[in-house]
């Protein structure tokens, strides 16, 4: 399969588990060169390595904490000083942190969940612009929810806020960086990944395959399969989309 992302180098963060880790896969197997960030995932973050690794691609670790500035910074300083480029940015880190109502929220939990969703996110991207920019076909993809459009259910408000920021911030940097990087985002539906084991029970998980139009819940691989179209020429044309793989559990 041809992308034309021979030569390129992404960035993919949060790339030790679930559609964080099969993007960085499918980004590596389209031609790219890969860095795997992790945080809290070394040894998904290794297993992703070796797999990469293991068909010959090039990939590097690069641990940190994103909610630290610093860190986020110097992902992208340390990717770039190794690859000598960047040109795909994959903000997928990310996490509901805790399950709880907005009225009974804390404050510090309300603002860990921006730091954790969006704040991270914005540092990494403001630290990435000039490379993409430089780059000549320069891309962005952010991982968002479903949730953003039917709600946080069950605790998951704060969660939810925080990516329809990331969701507005898609937005904006697809008109503040046209027409050198194109921005866009993938709203992944219920996707079977370790997000869901520690967030959802099996029989709510079951709920969520029979309330899906396919009558199944989503694979991480068919979310990589988006964001490897997204980074491709095959959407050159297209900036500030927001890609629903749902399995048309919401149809807008």
């Amino acid at each position: 399969m041809s992308n034309g992302l021979h030569n390129r180098v992404a960035l993919i963060t949060g790339a030790g588990a679930g559609i964080g880790q099969a993007a960085a896969i499918a980004l590596a197997s389209a031609g790219a060169a890969v860095g795997i960030h992790y945080h809290s995932t070394e040894a998904g973050a290794r297993q992703t390595l070796r797999e990469i690794e293991a068909f010959g691609g090039r990939a590097y670790l690069l641990p940190a904490d994103l909610t630290v500035e610093a860190e986020a910074n110097a992902v992208v300083d340390s990717l770039v000083q190794h690859a000598s480029r960047l040109d795909i940015l994959v903000n997928n880190a990310g996490s509901p942190v805790r399950m709880v109502r907005l009225e009974e929220c804390p404050t510090d939990l309300w603002r860990r969940a921006f730091d954790v969703n969006v704040t991270s996110a914005f540092w990494v991207t403001r630290r990435a612009i000039p490379h993409l920019r430089e780059s000549g076909h320069g891309s962005i993809i952010n991982n968002l929810t479903m949730s953003i459009q039917t709600g946080g259910s069950g605790g998951a408000g704060p969660y939810a806020a925080a990516k329809g920021a990331l969701q507005v911030m898609t937005r904006t940097l697809a008109r503040e960086l046209a027409p050198q990087v194109r921005v866009n985002a993938v709203m992944p539906g219920v996707i079977e990944t370790r997000h869901h084991e520690t967030y959802s029970t099996p029989a709510k998980m079951d709920d969520y395959r029979k309330q899906t139009p396919l009558g199944r819940n989503g694979r991480a691989e068919e979310v990589a399969e988006v964001v490897v179209f997204l980074a491709s020429d095959a959407a050159k044309f297209m900036t500030g989309a927001l890609l629903d793989v749902n399995g048309g559990r919401f149809l807008r």
